[in-house]
């Protein structure tokens, strides 16, 4: 795991909850699945992909996700996104690209959101980590409590910004977010069993825009 790094900048402001006993036990938890023998999604390099993709200072938008895609070759750190050339798409992927194409008249092909974070959407799983194969196996090991100390330095912020809360997950993730201060988007997930409940028809990219552009902010080229 030598090749873990995050940007210094992230690094000072979440320097508290790295030093808590629950990330040492996260770290503990790691090793321990390492030593046996499981290959921990995605590769060490990339756990802090969206923090190293969008430092604090140029974040606009927070999409929250839940866990990296268990398959080997999709995760990279980023959430709902996946390496290039992963063909077919996640079904919740496909999903947010259809309300996209609704939206804008946006048709996006490849998977690989990479472009998204670069212009300051930052998409941030709730678990940073998982084991392949197992789906949720490193829930409750401590990066919830990393990825919250998170959203509560860009709630703190005074440059209003926007979250985007699809499915109860985030919603109760989200929970602390000051939706007088920043611009809360809520909708159902885009997975397969919910994105006909009212995600379809939620045209979020549109209003993400509209907001950046009332602010004097550049609009985020969805275009992939």
């Amino acid at each position: 795991m030598s090749e873990i790094q995050l940007n210094d900048s992230w690094k000072k402001r979440l320097r508290s909850t790295f030093e808590s006993d629950t990330m040492a036990a996260l770290k503990d938890f790691l090793r321990s699945e390492k030593k046996q023998g499981k290959v921990i999604l995605p590769h060490s390099s990339l756990w802090f992909n969206a923090l190293n993709s969008t430092p604090p200072d140029q974040v606009k938008v927070v999409i929250l996700g839940q866990d990296p895609y268990p398959t080997p070759g999709h995760a990279h750190g980023l959430c709902f996104s996946v390496l290039p050339d992963v063909t077919p798409l996640p079904k919740s992927l496909i999903n947010i690209y259809k309300e996209l194409q609704d939206d804008l008249g946006i048709s996006n092909h490849s998977g690989h959101l990479q472009p998204w974070a670069e212009q300051g959407v930052l998409l941030l799983n709730s678990v940073l980590t998982v084991a392949s194969g197992q789906a949720n196996s490193h829930q409750g090991k401590g990066w919830e409590l990393f990825t919250d100390a998170i959203i509560e330095d860009l709630n703190n912020q005074t440059q209003p910004l926007v979250f985007v809360l699809w499915g109860a997950y985030a919603q109760k993730k989200g929970a602390i977010i000051d939706s007088e201060r920043h611009v809360v988007i809520r909708s159902p997930h885009p997975s397969p069993l919910s994105a006909y409940r009212g995600f379809f028809g939620s045209k979020p990219f549109s209003k993400i825009n509209q907001f950046l552009k009332q602010q004097g902010q550049t609009e985020i080229k969805w275009q992939i």
